[in-house]
C-alpha cells in the first residue's frame, strides 16, 4: 500500500497547522468534536426527506472511548461519513472543509435551514489530534456506499488510503497518544475524569449526546443476615454517560425555564455560593442574530477591585465555546456581569479560539450595554432592596465609569448613581434629588467626608441646613470627582457647600463681609504669618454660621482629592496637594479671643491660631501634622 503525500503542503505547513495555530494542546478534542457533529448534521438534514436513512433526530450520538491499555482515544459518529474521494479531498489537502463545501452547496441550491449549524469552515481544525497523537486513523463508511476506507497517518510524511470493513454508517477517529515527557503529561487525554472535563468545558451544548463508558464503583447490597462485624464490600461496574447537557439554558424558551434552573447555572458556573440578582435572558434578530444569558451578582469576588480581575462573557458558537472571557462584549463600568452569549454570526479567527474585532461584535456589546442598564434602572424602581445590595457591591465601579474617558459615559450611567441624602437619610438618586428639590434652589448641593456622621457634623452644611436645602454626603473616594464630571444634572449644577458663593449674598450681605474682612485684616495678616506655608490664606468666611473655623481649598484641588491622591501615591502628594484656605468666623467667641491676643499678647495669640488650624485638620479628617504637640498646646492653654 503507497503513501501518499498531503497535496498541500509540506512538513512545514503541518508544522504551523499543529504547533502555532492552537494555544491549548486539549483543543483538539473541541475540534473533532465539533467535525463529527458536523457529520451527524449532514446525515440528520438529508434524514428530513431521505426516509432511507431509518434514523431519527434521537438514534444520532457521538462517542469517546479511551483504552489506557492500547493508548488510544476514539471519537465515534454515526453521521454522513466520507467516501473515498472526500477522504481524499477533505484530509489530503490541508485547510480544505468538507463542511464549508456543504454550507456553500446548500446555499447555492438555495437551502438555509435554520436547524442545521456547520461551524467547521476552515479544515484544519482535524489536524489539531496530531498535537496529541503520533498517529491518526480514520475509518469512515458515507451513507449511500457500500464500502468503507481507512485513512492513516503519522503527520506530515503523507498518508495510506485503504478499503476496509465497517458495519454501520459514519466515522470512527482513532488517536493514538503520544508518549508522556516531562513536559507534557499526554496521557490525561486516555483519562475518563480528563475527557468528561473537556467535553463540558467546551462541548456542553453540541446538540447530540456525547457518551462515554465510565468505570465505577457501588457499595454492594448488605446480606440480610450480616452482623455487627459487617465491612462493606465494593464492586466494579461500567455504565454509559451522556457527558453533555445539548441544550444549553439560553437556547430554551424564556417562559419554560425556572427561576431555580438560572440559579444552579450561575453557581455551578461561576462558583458562586449566592443566587444572583437578576437574571436578562435576551435573543435577538436583525442585523445580528445572538442569545445571551447575563448575570447581576449580588456581592463582589474577593479580587474584583485589583489588576488580577478579568471581565469578560463566555462566547459560544453554535453551542461551542469558543472563548471563556470575551473582555469586548462588556464595558469596564459592567465589568461585574457574568453570563453566556452564543452566535452564529461571529467571524472568528482559523483556529476558531479568537475573535475578530468585527461590527457585529461592537453591535451585540452595544446591545449587552443598554440591556444591563434597564435590568438595573428595573431593579432600582421594583425591588430597591436588592439595587441597594448590587450598590454595596459595585457602586463604586459605576462611579468609575462616570470617571472614565473624560466622562464619555457620564449620560448612560447618571441614572445609577445613589448618594446619601441629609433629608431621607438613606441612599437616594439623582432623580429623586431633583424631585424634591425647592423652588428657590439654585443647585444640587453636596459635601464630603469620610462618613455620613461626620459629614452631618461639618460646620460649612449649617447654613444649606437651614435654609431648608438637601445635602448629598460623598463619603467615598471617587464621589467627588465623579460630580466634577457629572458637571450638573438635567441641567442643575451640583455645588460644594464649601463654596462662598453656595447660597447667593445680596449686595447689603456682600458690603458687611467686605468690611468684616477689612476690619480684621491684621489679624488674618497674623494668622497667615503663624502658619506660614500651610496655608494659601486667612479668611474671614461666608460660610460658616455657628461654627468657629473650617478648612477649605482654592483650585481645582479639594482637601478630598488631595487625601485621594496621598493614599494612591504618596510620592506624588506634594505635586496634587490643595491649596489650603483657614476660614475664621468673625461672630464666633473664638475669634474674639484671637482679636484680643493679637492686640495684646502675641505669643498667645500664635497659640490660638495653632489651635484653631489643628482643629480645622481634625474637622477635615486631615491627619495631625503633630499629634503631641497639639496634646501639649491643648494642655498649656488649660493652665
Amino acid at each position: 500500500m503507497e503513501k501518499q503525500q498531503f497535496k498541500a503542503e509540506s512538513k512545514r505547513v503541518l508544522d504551523l497547522m499543529i504547533n502555532s495555530i492552537y494555544t491549548h494542546k486539549e483543543i483538539f478534542l473541541r475540534e473533532l468534536i465539533s467535525n463529527a457533529s458536523d457529520a451527524v448534521d449532514k446525515l440528520a438534514y438529508k434524514s428530513l426527506t431521505d426516509e432511507k436513512v431509518g434514523l431519527n433526530r434521537s438514534d444520532f450520538q457521538i462517542v469517546l472511548t479511551p483504552d489506557p491499555v492500547a493508548r488510544t482515544l476514539t471519537i465515534s459518529d454515526n453521521g454522513i461519513g466520507m467516501t473515498k474521494e472526500e477522504l481524499e479531498e477533505n484530509l489530503g489537502t490541508i485547510a480544505r472543509s468538507g463542511s464549508l463545501q456543504f454550507k456553500q452547496d446548500m446555499a447555492a441550491a438555495g437551502e438555509t435551514p435554520s436547524d442545521v449549524d456547520i461551524i467547521g469552515q476552515f479544515g484544519v481544525g482535524f489536524y489539531s489530534a496530531f498535537m496529541v497523537a503520533d498517529e491518526v486513523t480514520v475509518t469512515s463508511k458515507a451513507y449511500g456506499s457500500d464500502t468503507a476506507w481507512r485513512w492513516t497517518s503519522e503527520g506530515a510524511d503523507g498518508y495510506t488510503l485503504e478499503a476496509c470493513e465497517k458495519d454501520q454508517v459514519g466515522t470512527d477517529i482513532v488517536l493514538h497518544i503520544k508518549a508522556d515527557t516531562e513536559e507534557e503529561k499526554y496521557g490525561e487525554f486516555l483519562e475518563q475524569y480528563r475527557l468528561d472535563s473537556l467535553v463540558k468545558k467546551y462541548s456542553d451544548y453540541i446538540h447530540y449526546p456525547i457518551k462515554m463508558l465510565m468505570h465505577k464503583s457501588r457499595q454492594k447490597e448488605r446480606p440480610a443476615d450480616a452482623g455487627d462485624d459487617y465491612k462493606p464490600e465494593w464492586e466494579d461496574y461500567d455504565q454509559w454517560e451522556t457527558l453533555n447537557s445539548m441544550v444549553p439554558l439560553w437556547q430554551r424558551p424564556k417562559k419554560e425555564v425556572k427561576p431555580e434552573e438560572y440559579n444552579a447555572f450561575y453557581k455551578e458556573q461561576y462558583g458562586d455560593w449566592e443566587d444572583p440578582l437578576s437574571v436578562i435572558h435576551m435573543s435577538a434578530e436583525g442585523q445580528v442574530t445572538y442569545q445571551a444569558m447575563l448575570y447581576i451578582p449580588g456581592h463582589a469576588p474577593y479580587d474584583f477591585y485589583t489588576r488580577d480581575y478579568q471581565k469578560g462573557l463566555q462566547l459560544y458558537s453554535s453551542g461551542v465555546l469558543i472563548m471563556d472571557r470575551c473582555a469586548d462584549l462588556l464595558p469596564d463600568h459592567f465589568r461585574f456581569v457574568k453570563g453566556v452569549v452564543d452566535s452564529q454570526d461571529f467571524s472568528l479567527n482559523i483556529s476558531r479560539e479568537m475573535l475578530q474585532h468585527t461590527r457585529q461584535l461592537k453591535l451585540i456589546a452595544n446591545n449587552l450595554e443598554k440591556k444591563i442598564k434597564a435590568d438595573l434602572l428595573r431593579l432600582q424602581k421594583d425591588d430597591r432592596e436588592k439595587y441597594e445590595t448590587f450598590w454595596k457591591a459595585f457602586g463604586v465601579q459605576i462611579k468609575y465609569g462616570v470617571m472614565a474617558e473624560y466622562g464619555a459615559h457620564k449620560e448612560l450611567l447618571k441614572d445609577l448613581l445613589l448618594f446619601w441624602s441629609s433629608k431621607e437619610e438613606k441612599l437616594i438618586t439623582l432623580a429623586e434629588y431633583k424631585a424634591r428639590m425647592a423652588a428657590d434652589q439654585p443647585y444640587i448641593y453636596f459635601a464630603c467626608g469620610d462618613s455620613t456622621a461626620n459629614v452631618a457634623k461639618l460646620p460649612q452644611v449649617e447654613r444649606i441646613l437651614d435654609k431648608g436645602y438637601e445635602i448629598l454626603y460623598l463619603t467615598e473616594e471617587p464621589d467627588e470627582f465623579v460630580v466634577d464630571a457629572l458637571g450638573a444634572y438635567e441641567e442643575t449644577p451640583f455645588k460644594s457647600v464649601n463654596d462662598k458663593d453656595a447660597l447667593p449674598e445680596s449686595e447689603e450681605e456682600k458690603a458687611q463681609a467686605e468690611k468684616k474682612t477689612e476690619e480684621n485684616k491684621d489679624v488674618l495678616d497674623f494668622v497667615k504669618e503663624a502658619l506660614g506655608d500651610r496655608i494659601k490664606e486667612a479668611r474671614i468666611s461666608r460660610i460658616l454660621k455657628s461654627g468657629a473655623v473650617c478648612l477649605t481649598a482654592d483650585g481645582p484641588v479639594s482637601l478630598e482629592m488631595e487625601k485621594y491622591f496621598r493614599r494612591m501615591d504618596p510620592s506624588q502628594a506634594n505635586s496634587m496637594s490643595a491649596q489650603r484656605v483657614l476660614e475664621l468666623n468673625p461672630d464666633s467667641g473664638a475669634f474674639a479671643a484671637l482679636r484680643a491676643a493679637v492686640d495684646s499678647d502675641k505669643e498667645k495669640a500664635a497659640q490660638y491660631v495653632n489651635l484653631l488650624y489643628n482643629q480645622a485638620l481634625i474637622i477635615a479628617g486631615i491627619p495631625l501634622e503633630d499629634p503631641a504637640a497639639y496634646t501639649e498646646l491643648v494642655c498649656s492653654l488649660m493652665k
